[in-house]
């Protein structure tokens, strides 16, 4: 009876140890999602290569390539079933891309306004509320520093982004244009929550380029950034609507002024070209008489003054008086 007991017991271990940990071990990987195995704790490495072979670490300086340099992990693609042993681990990761509210905060959710609106202060002291969105995915060619060389790289993208934000606002000036009186108008007026709202498209451009390290940092790439919205805190709206509508104000008058000046001085042109149009008209004419004296005077002394008074003649003939000198 015992031994039945036992062999029982025997019998049921093995099949769970079948189940726990070889049917168990078998394993898929899906068509978004890329796969890191670790024995023991260590991830399947490529050899000895690092991601300072990699181009992604391009961007970096001396000091980063040293702080970030990561070993590159074997990388399981979409497929299977796969098999791994009870000392072996599997880690999932999803690369597709995914969208996140630029003042989203992972370890804090009620700060910036509940994950809606980031505040930053420009140049001349304003309060400045941010409000777009951030594309981001995981990067499947630095999936050690992911899982394994940042506690949270969401936590960390967000913060270095939302840094690199503020200080941009900071320090942002419009780029003058000297072609155009009423951009340098603009860039001269002191106000740069609208300089920054003219240039949203050179912001999201500079942070897109402040960020393109983040693969290299955390192994998480920054797709696009879009600022959408920077708005004044609402007691200064109405000031700054009124500013804003005066320097319009100027603008037009300088644009009208400008357009009127323009006009004159194309019309200038036009009169001096038809001015110089008519006196060539009239001195084309003697120019070709001259020469044609000139080629009859070669013919004879006699050929000029025969032209001379045949010339007079015809005179005559169209003259209704002649008044003739005689001599005393």
């Amino acid at each position: 009876m015992e031994t039945n007991i036992l062999a029982a017991v025997f019998l049921g271990f093995i099949i769970w140890f079948l189940v726990r940990y070889l049917v168990g071990g078998i394993y898929t990987v899906d068509q978004n999602e890329r796969a890191v195995k670790t024995s023991f704790g260590r991830a399947e490495r490529v050899g000895t290569a690092t991601t300072l072979n990699d181009p992604i670490s391009a961007g970096l300086d001396e000091d980063e390539k040293q702080r970030y340099n990561y070993p590159q992990v074997r990388v399981i693609m979409p497929g299977g079933p796969y098999f791994k042993w009870p000392w072996q681990r599997i880690y999932k990761v999803s690369i597709a891309t995914q969208t996140v509210n630029l003042a989203f905060d992972p370890e804090t959710p009620t700060a910036n306004h509940s994950g809606t609106i980031v505040e930053a202060v420009t140049k001349d002291q304003l309060n400045t509320g941010l409000t777009g969105q951030l594309r981001y995915h995981i990067s499947e060619r630095n999936l050690y520093a992911y899982l394994f060389g940042v506690k949270s790289p969401i936590v960390h993208v967000m913060g270095y982004f939302v840094s690199v934000l503020r200080e941009r606002i900071a320090t942002f000036e419009a780029p003058a244009n000297p072609k155009e009186a009423v951009e340098v108008l603009a860039s001269t007026s002191g106000i740069s929550i609208n300089d920054l709202r003219k240039n949203l498209r050179d912001l999201n451009e500079h942070m897109d380029q402040e960020c393109s390290t983040s693969n290299a940092r955390y192994g998480m790439i920054l797709d696009a950034s879009l600022i959408t919205g920077i708005d004044p805190p609402p007691e200064v709206e109405s000031a700054l609507a009124a500013i804003n509508t005066a320097h319009n104000m100027v603008s037009s008058d300088i644009s009208l002024a400008q357009a009127a000046a323009d006009q004159r001085i194309e019309q200038s042109k036009r009169a001096a070209e038809i001015e110089t149009l008519k006196a060539q008209a009239e001195v084309q004419p003697l120019i070709s008489l001259a020469s044609q004296l000139s080629e009859l005077k070669k013919t004879g002394e006699g050929a000029l003054r025969a032209y001379v008074r045949n010339v007079r003649l015809g005179l005559f003939g169209h003259a209704q008086q002649v008044v003739m000198e005689t001599k005393r």
